[in-house]
């Protein structure tokens, strides 16, 4: 696939705008060349390379909005596509809570572009896949992983003046080891958005050396115990959380920051105070496009958490002219502070704990306190005296991140879980977290 370049993408957005009769006119284009290796049982089973470039129009009447694509870029091409949009917008029924595309926005460039992930090839992908599968030959280990990389850009514009055109890479791996009577089990997971970032051998000498050590698990009780989540373990669970920091579901009474009365916790300190979570677009490690697809409003940082307190809520267009105030761009990356300590050394300052590697299959319980229900796996550990002692068979937990984040004992340096445009990309550090609920045993390795 050829990367349009801005020039390029300004052309065909100016041509699009200028064939739309529309009330106002969205138009965005956008390209990806997407790479794959797949191995499992110690052998490569799929590789691919997948292009995609398409503009997609979205046109207004009033309150009644139609959406078309195209893959075809002439002009014949895209004044079909307008028109298509336009007949679609027609027929639909008005939008109650429509809202007026916005005005000129000033975007701020992200560095969200690596040439070394762009130069990614199939020998590459190959590579890192091939140390993972003859490493575990070796040690009598079976692999199974997945490693994707991806190049795209992405353009924006409207019928106001809006105007916006980025390049992205990222790529991701995972790999999961098990011995080959299948009593053990280690995983790791690596997302970064420069190559020269990502080590392939480092990531799955993690997963074979949870596998060897995770043989022969013993059972313990259920129950409430300091826990050492990895940065994977905790992702999912505050993303269930994270969701939860919108405006009109706290006024509404559908978030666990809701108040009696339709009053909301903002400005509440609700987490330890060495939590502070916040977004960046323009962060080193994990930029993300300075606009959100949504609604085109510019992001900006946003300090979500700090010192323990509800900073800031989310508020959709809709949601904040019916309370009076600016909109806000949905976060694309989620930053949660940390320190310098590996997990080696919280794990060395724990007297008895269980290292969890990798939370899984969870579930809400109850919205209102952010309940979770799911389970570990792939390498979970029990810790005496500073030292990892023995593996131990998985849990099942219950468990509310906001609660967890009360009980924090130290936290450690973060590291990068990858995402997409649809879900957060983080920088999460490792946890030690006391009284973590364990409410039952899993047979699953």
């Amino acid at each position: 696939m050829t990367i349009l370049t801005q020039e390029q993408t300004k052309r065909i957005c100016d041509r699009a705008l200028s064939f739309s009769k529309a009330d106002e006119c969205i138009v965005t284009v956008g390209g990806s060349r997407e790479g794959n290796i797949r191995f499992a049982r110690n052998a490569v089973s799929t590789a691919g390379l997948a292009d995609n470039t398409s503009v997609t129009v979205q046109v207004a009447f009033g309150k009644r909005q139609g959406t078309a694509s195209i893959n075809e870029y002439d002009d014949k091409s895209l004044e079909k596509v307008v028109r298509r949009a336009e007949d679609l917008a027609r027929l639909a029924p008005e939008n109650p809570e429509f809202m007026p595309t916005v005005g000129k926005q000033d975007y701020k460039a992200s560095n969200t572009f690596s040439p070394k992930t762009d130069a990614i090839d199939p020998e590459y992908r190959a590579q890192a896949a091939a140390y993972a599968i003859e490493a575990c030959k070796k040690s009598k280990l079976v692999a199974a992983g997945f490693f994707t990389d991806s190049s795209a850009f992405s353009t924006v514009a409207n019928s106001k003046g809006v105007f916006g055109h980025q390049q992205t890479t990222g790529l991701d791996f995972t790999c999961t080891v098990r011995t080959e009577d299948g009593r053990g089990s280690g995983w790791v997971k690596r997302s970064a958005q420069d190559a020269a970032r990502f080590d392939p051998r480092e990531a799955a000498d993690v997963a074979i050396e949870k596998a060897l050590r995770s043989v022969d698990a013993k059972a313990l009780e259920p129950g409430r115990y300091t826990v050492i989540l990895e940065p994977a373990a905790i992702s999912d669970l505050l993303g269930y959380m994270l969701y939860g920091f919108d405006a009109r579901q706290t006024d509404e009474g559908r978030s666990f920051l809701s108040k009696q009365g339709g009053a909301s916790r903002l400005g509440d300190k609700l987490f330890d105070e060495k939590v502070n979570i916040w977004a960046d677009p323009w962060d080193k490690d994990v930029a993300v496009l300075p606009w959100d697809s949504s609604n085109l409003i510019a992001r900006q940082r946003m300090d979500i958490v700090k010192n323990g307190k509800v900073n800031a809520l989310q508020y959709s267009q809709y949601w904040a002219k019916k309370k009076g105030v600016a909109p806000t761009a949905m976060p694309g990356n989620i930053l949660v502070a940390g320190t310098d300590k590996t997990t080696a050394e919280l794990i060395a300052s724990t007297k008895k704990g269980i290292l969890v590697t990798r939370t899984w299959y969870i579930r809400m319980v109850d919205p209102q306190s952010v309940l979770l229900t799911g389970l570990t796996r792939d390498g979970t550990f029990y810790i005496e005296n500073g030292k990892i002692k023995y593996p131990v068979k998985n849990f099942r937990f219950n468990e509310s991140p906001v609660t967890m984040l009360n009980n924090i004992d130290e936290i450690g340096k973060p590291v990068i879980i990858g995402g997409d445009e649809s879900s957060f990309q983080m920088s999460i550090p490792p946890m030690k977290i006391r009284d973590f609920n364990f409410t039952s045993l899993s047979d699953a390795v």
